[in-house]
C-alpha cells in the first residue's frame, strides 16, 4: 500500500512560533545546526505579542522598548537572517517516538521526522465554557487574545462597556487595550480577598477609571442576542445585576499542552505540563520543551524557568513574560545542541 504521506526531514522541529519558538530556532542555527524548522498553525509568525500594540517588550533581547507587533517581527527577522525556515498554516496533530510529526498543511497531511523536536506551543486563557459560568449565549463574551487580535490585527470593536473578569497582568493589558480602542469597562471583578498581581500595578485599575471589586465573581450573562448585563456575588452572597455590554475573561491560564497529552509524553498530573528535566528534555529525549507550555511548580529545580512574578499572597504566577520565555527558549537551544553533539548526560 503506498504511504498517504508526504516524507521530510530535518535536524530539529519547534512546534510554535512564539519568543521561546523564535528564540531557540535562533540559537540552534548560531549552534551550527544545519536544519531548523518552526512549524507555526497561524497565518503569521511572533506568538501573543503581535497581538499586543502596548510595550515594554525587547528590553532584556534588544535593550530597547518596543510594541508587541515591532518586538514580533524582530523577532521573526533575526530568525530568517540566520537561515531559520518558518512554515506557516502547518499545525502538527500528533506527536510519535522517536520525533515522528503528522501535520496538516495547506498541502494536504504530511509526515516530519526531526532528530529532536522542541514544543513551544505557549499558554492560551481559560474560555467561559471551561469557568463553568452560566447564562445566555449572547454576543460581546471573548478573553484577552481575541480583544486583542480583533482590535489590532482586524480594526474591529467587540463591545464598548464590558465587564473585566480577572486581576492578572494579562488583565491590566486588556484596560491597556480597551482604552485605545475607546472601551470603558463598567467593572473589573475578582473573586478573591485581592487582586493577582502584587501592590502596586492593581492601582492601574483607578488610573484607568474603572472600579475594582474583589470578593465578587460572575454568576450568570444576562442577555439573548447581546450582553445587556451580569449576575455577580460578592463574599456576602449578595447578587446583584450589573449593566455591561460584554465580558472580558482575563488569565487563568492553562498550557497548550493538547498534543503533549494525547502523545506518549509523561505529563504532570498538577499542571499538565510535559515533564522535563534540568536540561527541558521531555520522558521521550528526543523532545525538550520551552516557554509557558511548561508551567513549573513551586518547588521546580529548572533554573531556566522560575517564574517572573508574583501574586499578593507571593504564590508564584506560573505566566512568564515574552522576555522570559524568549531567554528560557535560548537556554533549552543550547542544551539541545549539545545533545545533538553527544555532550549531554542521558
Amino acid at each position: 500500500m503506498t504511504d498517504p504521506f508526504k516524507h521530510e526531514s530535518c535536524d530539529v522541529a519547534i512546534i510554535g512560533a512564539g519568543p521561546a519558538g523564535l528564540s531557540a530556532a535562533t540559537t540552534l542555527k548560531q549552534a551550527g545546526v544545519e536544519s531548523v524548522l518552526v512549524l507555526e498553525r497561524e497565518t503569521e509568525a511572533g506568538g501573543i505579542p503581535r497581538h499586543c500594540a502596548h510595550p515594554p517588550y525587547g528590553i532584556r533581547e534588544y535593550k530597547r522598548v518596543l510594541t508587541g507587533p515591532t518586538y514580533a517581527q524582530k523577532l521573526i527577522e533575526t530568525a530568517h537572517n540566520v537561515g531559520v525556515q518558518i512554515a506557516l498554516k502547518n499545525t502538527v496533530i500528533k506527536l510519535e517516538a522517536g520525533g515522528v510529526l503528522t501535520i496538516a498543511s495547506p498541502e494536504g497531511l504530511k509526515k516530519l521526522t526531526a532528530k529532536r523536536v522542541l514544543l513551544a506551543t505557549g499558554i492560551r486563557e481559560t474560555p467561559r465554557s471551561a469557568r463553568l459560568v452560566s447564562g445566555d449565549r449572547a454576543l460581546g463574551i471573548c478573553n484577552t487574545g481575541t480583544l486583542q487580535s480583533m482590535f489590532y490585527l482586524k480594526n474591529m470593536v467587540p463591545f464598548r462597556r464590558p465587564i473585566v473578569v480577572g486581576t492578572e497582568i494579562v488583565s491590566f493589558s486588556a484596560l491597556s487595550t480597551c482604552k485605545k480602542a475607546g472601551i470603558q469597562p463598567v467593572a473589573m471583578l475578582e473573586e478573591n480577598h485581592r487582586p493577582t498581581i502584587r501592590w502596586p500595578i492593581h492601582y492601574a485599575a483607578r488610573v484607568f477609571g474603572v472600579p475594582l471589586f474583589l470578593n465578587t465573581h460572575i454568576t450568570k450573562i444576562l442577555g439573548k442576542e447581546r450582553v445587556h448585563a451580569v449576575q455577580a456575588m460578592d463574599k456576602n452572597e449578595t447578587v446583584r445585576e450589573i449593566a455591561c455590554d460584554g465580558v472580558l475573561f482575563t488569565g487563568q491560564f492553562t498550557p497548550e499542552s493538547a498534543l503533549a497529552r494525547i502523545s506518549h509524553l509523561e505529563l504532570d498530573d498538577e499542571t499538565s505540563s510535559p515533564v522535563v528535566d534540568q536540561f527541558g528534555r521531555c520522558s521521550d529525549p528526543v523532545y525538550y520543551a520551552a516557554g509557558n507550555v511548561l508551567q513549573h511548580r513551586p518547588d521546580s529545580d529548572n533554573s531556566a524557568a522560575v517564574p517572573l512574578y508574583y501574586t499578593s499572597d507571593n504564590l508564584p504566577q506560573p505566566v512568564d513574560v515574552a522576555g522570559k520565555c524568549w531567554d528560557e527558549g535560548r537556554i533549552t537551544a543550547q542544551w539541545i545542541a549539545n545533545d545533538l553533539n553527544g555532550n549531554l548526560p542521558s
